[in-house]
């Protein structure tokens, strides 16, 4: 078996369709035929370029907002998550009629473009952070690709060797950077980011084909587009049609939203707040990365086969609202490296969510489940770090780096802080959001464990909302028809890491 399973991987990395030209795919640019292995760089060099930032950008967002360090991380990433949500929708149908390869240069150049700005003028590149959120959905377009090159039996792997190549792009990426900014200077970090971003443009414009065979699309490029297909709410609106898919909505947003404004801030809370070195932060990244990737494998594998999935749903809510509390009462380093323990083994949660779908939803409900957990989930990476943000904001969290080592290493405390009378209040509860978070967790587990296991979407109509071309109503990966693919891809612990 393990033979097998390596053979279907290499041949997925290897091979296009089989039928790409015999559909009158244009091949006139790119090299070779469409396939996963085109994707997969696509996403390991943008990923790559923005986590050498990781380090650069915390000192950026604290110098430029000294004093409202947090608030303004959370306005910025909260807009800039609202715009990819309503943005994805539209640009998924647009690369129905218009070819995957044009959107892949739009979205990684745009969403890279920020990049050399972090130097040049500080303003401009925050402002243009959050305005490239309209374009800040390369997932959605490489999964749409991926989708085109693979076969419905070979979709999930495929969809799990993209995640994969972008998280261990992220684990290694912020520790290089940390690296180079200390022993040269973070411009020069800045530079190879710019020219690792550029040679991901480079690479699409040249050594990627098309994988959107053209008999497949409208017969002209101003074929019109439904609102329905651009509707970033319209699954949503579906949501309330079904008591058990309400519940799983409802337990989604309570467990999604402080894990989304959690990742927006949380390796800027280590540094300003906990007094973690650089280095510290990147090797934080490395061992949670590392420790979600064991968890949503090993650990997720056994738990689905031993108490099931809804159990499963369970103990990854129970873990995050204990890695949440952890994280909002710790005042100590080793506090936060045992608090991502508890974290790598919450992330299982949402896997299992999407498990207990797949195995509940009817064949021809799929996609329409899955399209609406996927769109709370994309509601929540806009409002979470706004939330966050405000959280801190009205508790006065807002220290610089000097005074954050200070206070995280000696316990003493001066009149070089604008917050002294809150400085007992930080003491006793660093990380109110988090703790804020940990509540909303234990509403979503009391939601969660009500949840019957009985079929899904019964009174949902069993005909999916369907694009002008191969692209339906998002779905998670796992599932769906023979070129279903996320709109709206859920973002990991890596990637909130490049969401600022």
């Amino acid at each position: 078996m393990p033979g097998r399973s390596s053979k279907k991987v290499s041949s997925m990395l290897t091979r296009g369709r089989k039928n790409f030209f015999k559909d009158g795919l244009i091949t006139g640019s790119g090299i070779g035929e469409p396939s996963l292995y085109h994707a997969l760089v696509v996403i390991f060099l943008e990923f790559f370029a923005w986590g050498l930032l990781t380090t650069p950008m915390i000192t950026v967002l604290n110098e430029t907002f000294p004093d409202h360090t947090f608030l303004m991380n959370g306005l910025i990433v909260g807009i800039k998550g609202l715009l990819s949500f309503l943005s994805a929708p539209l640009v998924g149908a647009l690369s129905d009629v218009w070819g995957r390869k044009f959107f892949l240069v739009v979205t990684v150049f745009f969403t890279c473009a920020p990049i050399p700005l972090i130097h040049i003028n500080t303003w401009w590149y925050f402002a243009m952070i959050s305005i490239s959120g309209v374009f800040a959905v390369t997932f959605s377009v490489v999964f749409a690709y991926v989708a085109d090159v693979t076969d419905e039996s070979e979709r999930s792997a495929a969809y799990g060797l993209v995640s994969a190549t972008f998280a261990a792009s992220l684990v290694t990426s912020p520790a290089l950077g940390a690296y180079l900014g200390r022993v040269y200077s973070e411009t020069l970090v800045v530079a190879i980011a710019t020219a690792v971003a550029l040679l991901d443009v480079f690479f699409i414009l040249v050594a990627v084909p098309e994988s959107l065979p053209e008999k497949v699309r409208p017969s002209s490029w101003g074929a019109p587009i439904s609102w329905e297909q651009a509707d970033p709410f319209a699954a949503l609106k579906k949501v309330g049609k079904d008591n058990t898919i309400l519940m799983l909505c409802v337990t989604v947003f309570l467990s999604y939203l402080p894990e989304a404004g959690q990742y927006s801030c949380f390796f800027v809370y280590l540094k300003l707040v906990m007094g973690f070195s650089a280095e510290a932060v990147a090797t934080f990244i490395a061992v949670v990365g590392v420790l979600s990737v064991f968890a949503q494998t090993a650990v997720l594998g056994l738990l689905m086969r031993t108490v099931g999935a809804k159990a499963t749903i369970l103990i990854g809510l129970v873990f995050e609202m204990l890695q949440l509390a952890w994280y909002g009462f710790g005042s100590q380093m080793w506090m936060m490296w045992s608090a991502g323990v508890l974290a790598a083994i919450s992330s299982i949660s949402y896997p299992a969510i999407s498990a207990f779908v797949s195995m509940h939803a009817d064949a021809d409900k799929q996609g329409l489940v899955q399209g609406m957990i996927t769109g709370v989930r994309g509601l929540c990476n806009g409002l979470g770090p706004a939330l966050y943000g405000l959280i801190f904001y009205l508790f006065n969290v807002n220290l610089n780096d000097k005074d954050a080592v200070k206070l995280s290493h000696s316990g003493s405390h001066t009149n070089e802080t604008t917050h002294i009378e809150d400085i007992s209040v930080i003491r006793a509860l660093p990380g109110p959001p988090f703790v804020f978070g940990s509540f909303l967790v234990v509403c979503a587990l009391l939601v969660a464990f009500f949840i019957p296991e009985g079929p899904l979407g019964s009174t949902l109509k069993s005909n999916a909302r369907r694009s002008s071309g191969p692209t339906e109503t998002p779905v998670d990966g796992n599932v769906g028809g023979p070129t279903s693919v996320p709109l709206m891809h859920p973002l990991s612990l890596e990637e909130e890491i490049a969401a600022l």
